[in-house]
């Protein structure tokens, strides 16, 4: 069974970055923008995981998470934070709305497969 992967964020190269990182594990990507994007594509597709960036326009991405944990139907998915974003109150307020794990841009694509692989069962 191919799993199902989300990854919001608003840079193409990151984007690309993921697609490629998974294509070996033949993963089906979608793609957002935003996060409010990010939410109705979580709403139509249930992702089997979303790699979500924090600073985005019209919905970051604390925003989203926030949204997803408070939906009955999504919040049960398990999300990865792949992001820039280092300041240690935005980690803390992440993890505690219960995330998968963390992700520090720029990455390297081995490290990406790793957290993923810690989550989801990837051959």
């Amino acid at each position: 069974m191919a799993f199902k992967i989300l990854t919001v964020d608003d840079g193409k190269v990151v984007r690309i970055m993921v697609g490629r990182a998974l294509k070996p594990f033949n993963c089906e990507i979608v793609e957002a923008v935003n996060g409010a994007e990010g939410l109705a594509a979580a709403a139509r597709e249930k992702p089997d995981l979303i790699l979500l960036d924090v600073t985005m326009p019209i919905m970051d991405g604390l925003e989203m998470l926030g949204r997803l944990r408070a939906d009955p139907n999504l919040k049960s998915i398990p999300v990865i934070m792949l992001t820039a974003e280092s300041a240690q109150e935005n980690i803390a307020h992440a993890d505690s709305l219960g995330i998968s794990g963390y992700v520090p841009k720029p990455f390297k694509e081995s490290q990406l497969v790793d957290k993923v692989k810690a989550v989801l069962a990837l051959v």
